[in-house]
């Protein structure tokens, strides 16, 4: 499905992103790895079958070579070891929520790196159980014939019985029945999660129905034998926020006229919540639809790659303006300083930006007086003093991987649609690293076009201009990126 040169430029790029992966060790699993990314990876191919071996050799004791490497003079700083544990950790098929769990109780127990480490290598070395799992009905049309004879079907009744067995309270629940499904999972949220996936399918055949079309209504949560709560059937949002429709009031602001934002959006909507396939398409075809253009260079090779390339240089060039924005509020809230009370008299983020970026560039020491929020902020400061320091170099290396996240997206997408294939392998952490970026890419193109009446391309190509200015003679400041040059 994928072109020879679409599979070439990923393999390029992730032969780039191993280099400091302590996980891979200094010896035979890096060189091997680093050798077979050097041959095309076409399926069928020897080096894909050695590849795909090669993987399960490096998910053991990933954490571990890792842990070594704690002690060195050169230790990883704490953001790539945060990377390392959580996508190595979801890579093993843990649920986000539970690692979001998981994490708050080290944080609330103070834990040390060290500690941190022990609990994730104990997470890498369980296995995977099987959880029984609870799915009620409100309404199941056509129950007595289809659904009853099935070996997994409960009554109300027996659903009601294996709510108490469980220790749930039953006072509020209604219900036609259920299905008892188990599910291999390495936490309860997985299971749950499969739980949702097997809704939706029945939910999507009834909608085939003569009679009682999409009558199949389930009960809003699910439940999971041996966890205490139920669990919402509804999923948590992947994180594509267009924040800017709010921040700017119009998000009500609907007139018979459609703009190519709204449509864009409309595309895209099911990217948060929706089931994996309509949320890579629709999210892709929003981006398509704002940032490809007939006149663009015509390339088979890449396809339509370019317009991913253009919404990573708008999120690259988002970015540092977020990060000082949030640190400036934050800063005016925790802090009674001279710079705070310069920051209080300024009328607009894009000054407060500035005016922080002027003074980590100066070497002011910028503290907060809580010690919980100084450890949280720490990472944030350090991340832009790196990038005052060094504009150009930090953007790029923000650029890249975004770039490479997006691509994959995009090819994910093609993989859905032109090649008809709903279950591949990268669809699922496709969406997830891909719908939080392409929200944040949606919120500036948005951004720009209620407030300055500014086209998703020309926004594009602002990025692409500030990206080799920054830092240079025009003195374009890095709070600026995404502005009109200031008088």
């Amino acid at each position: 499905m994928l072109s020879p040169a679409a599979t070439d430029w990923q393999r390029n790029e992730l032969r780039r992103a191993i280099g400091p992966d302590a996980g891979l060790g200094e010896r035979e699993l890096r060189q091997e790895l680093t050798a077979i990314l050097n041959e095309r990876l076409a399926d069928p191919s020897p080096a894909r079958r050695r590849l795909r071996q090669l993987i399960d050799h490096i998910r053991i004791g990933y954490l571990v070579r890792w842990a070594a490497r704690l002690n060195d003079s050169q230790r990883p700083k704490p953001e790539r070891l945060a990377r390392t544990v959580a996508t190595h950790l979801l890579d093993l098929g843990y649920s986000p929520q539970y690692l979001l769990a998981w994490a708050g109780r080290l944080s609330l127990e103070y834990a040390s790196v060290s500690e941190i480490f022990e609990a994730a290598i104990d997470l890498e070395n369980a296995s995977v159980q099987t959880y029984e799992t609870l799915v009620a009905f409100h309404k199941i049309p056509q129950r007595q014939q289809l659904a009853e004879p099935l070996d997994n079907w409960k009554s109300a009744r027996q659903v009601t019985d294996w709510l108490r067995g469980e220790g749930h309270s039953v006072a509020q629940i209604r219900t036609g029945g259920g299905f008892i499904y188990n599910f291999p999972a390495r936490d309860a949220y997985g299971a749950a999660a499969q739980a949702r996936i097997m809704t939706e399918r029945l939910v999507a055949r009834s909608a085939f129905l003569r009679r009682d079309r999409g009558g199949v209504e389930p009960l809003p949560h699910v439940w999971v034998a041996g966890h205490p709560t139920a669990i919402s059937l509804t999923p948590p949002a992947r994180g594509a926020d267009v924040l800017s429709l709010a921040h700017e009031g119009h998000m009500y602001k609907v007139t018979g006229t459609r703009s190519r934002v709204d449509d864009a959006l409309e595309l895209a909507a099911a990217i948060n919540q929706g089931p994996l396939g309509p949320a890579v398409a629709g999210g892709w075809a929003a981006i398509e639809s704002l940032l490809s253009n007939p006149h663009d260079p015509k390339d088979d090779r890449s396809g339509k790659a370019l317009a991913a390339d253009r919404l990573a240089a708008i999120i690259t060039c988002s970015w540092p303006r977020a990060e000082l924005t949030t640190l400036a509020h934050r800063y005016q809230r925790a802090n009674d300083t001279t710079l705070t009370r310069q920051l209080d008299s300024l009328a607009t983020n894009r000054e407060r930006c500035r005016l922080l970026a002027r003074a980590l560039s100066s070497g002011e020491r910028i503290q907060f007086s809580d010690a919980y929020e100084a450890n949280s902020e720490e990472a944030a400061l350090d991340r832009m003093r790196n990038l005052l320091a060094e504009p150009r170099k930090t953007l790029n290396d923000v650029l890249v991987p975004i770039k490479v996240a997006i691509r994959r997206f995009y090819r994910s997408r093609n993989i859905v649609l032109h090649g008809g294939s709903t279950q591949g392998i990268s669809l699922e952490a496709a969406l997830r690293t891909g719908a939080p970026l392409i929200g944040a890419g949606l919120d500036r193109v948005t951004h720009a076009a209620l407030v300055e009446g500014l086209e998703p391309l020309d926004l594009a190509a602002r990025a692409e201009i500030a990206l080799k200015l920054v830092g240079g003679e025009t003195r374009l400041s890095v709070a600026d990126l995404l502005e009109r040059p200031l008088t």
